[in-house]
This record gives C-alpha cells, structure tokens and sequence, in this order.
C-alpha cells in the first residue's frame, strides 16, 4: 500500500465518526418511526379548547414579557413519511395561568410545509393549580382523523403530580427557548 493510499484510509476511517455523530444530530428528536412506530399518544382537550382559531405561526402577544418559546417538529406517518398540509391547532395558558375563553389569546392554527415541518412561536405558559406545564394541539393530517394531545416541558416538578401526564409527550428542549416535537399520526 502506498502512503498516499495509507492516508486516504486512515483519513476516512477518521471522518466516519464525526460524520457519524453530525448525521445522528439531524435525525428526528421523537418517536422513532417505522415497524414499531406507534402513533403520538392522545390526551383529552381539557375544557378550555375553542374552534375557529386565527390561522397563524406565533401566539405571541405584544407587550407580554413571559419567556419565548420557539416549537418545532413535525408530522410524520408510521412509517416515517411526512405529512404535507396537515393542520395543527395549538392553545394554552397565558403568563398568569389563565386561558382566554372570549377571545384567541395564545390560540392559533397553523399548517406543517411539503416536507411536515411547522413551527410556531409562543410564551412559555405559566401553571395553573392542578397541572403540569403544558401546551394543547390538535393535529389533523388531510384524510385522517384528528389527535388531540398535549405537550410537556421536561423537569418541570408538577410532572409527577400530573395525573395525565405522560413523559412520552415532554418536548425535546436543545437550549432554552427552544421545544421540538414530532407527531406521528395513525394511517
């Protein structure tokens, strides 16, 4: 073997780690999908859902001053496929605990792109007495029935007084002000 030859191998053999590790952080953050994917758990609405939400990509109220929150994700079959035009429809609580009935204080829809992608810009929602921190959605995938769910924040102590919750439905939080969550949707 040459050394030129010599030092392309052990060059490559170098490289496949860290292309390794640079690939697996591009992977989907949940669930896994295929054979064994099982649909995103359903939750109750709760009774603070309202219809006919705004069609928008951040719930943000101006003049709030509560901690941002960029979410992102995904729509995907069980097979990994993602899920174009598919509607979510997201609410919860505004900085002081409380939900807007009147109105569409953090409510809004939005619908995922060609690949499955959303994303949406929101506060973090302060607790409420009895509750985890949480988001709601909806999820409608054209043609399928819809998946009412909700989303947690990890470490939150309330988690384990919750008595919905479910540790499969926390957010995937990479840094501060930032959630992800895929959503698989049945066939």
């Amino acid at each position: 073997m040459t050394s030129i030859h010599r030092r392309r191998l052990i060059a490559a053999a170098v490289a496949l780690p860290v292309a390794k590790a640079a690939f697996a952080q591009e992977l989907s953050l949940t669930p896994a999908c295929g054979a064994q994917a099982a649909p995103t758990p359903r939750q109750t609405e709760g009774p603070y859902y309202t219809p006919n939400t705004p069609q928008r990509s951040s719930l943000v109220e101006p003049g709030s001053k509560a901690e941002r929150l960029l979410l992102t994700g995904r729509v995907v079959d069980a097979q990994c496929r993602p899920v174009a035009k598919a509607l979510l429809d997201f609410w919860h609580c505004d900085e002081k605990g409380e939900y807007d009935n009147a109105g569409f204080r953090y409510r809004g829809h939005l619908f995922t792109d060609a690949d499955g992608r959303f994303r949406l810009k929101t506060i973090v929602p302060a607790l409420y007495p009895g509750r985890a921190r949480h988001i709601h959605v909806k999820v409608q995938a054209p043609g399928r029935r819809v998946l009412t769910t909700q989303l947690y924040f990890p470490d939150q102590p309330g988690n384990r007084r919750d008595g919905i919750y479910r540790a499969e439905l926390e957010m995937k939080l990479a840094k501060p002000g930032e959630g992800a969550f895929d959503f698989v949707v049945d066939a």
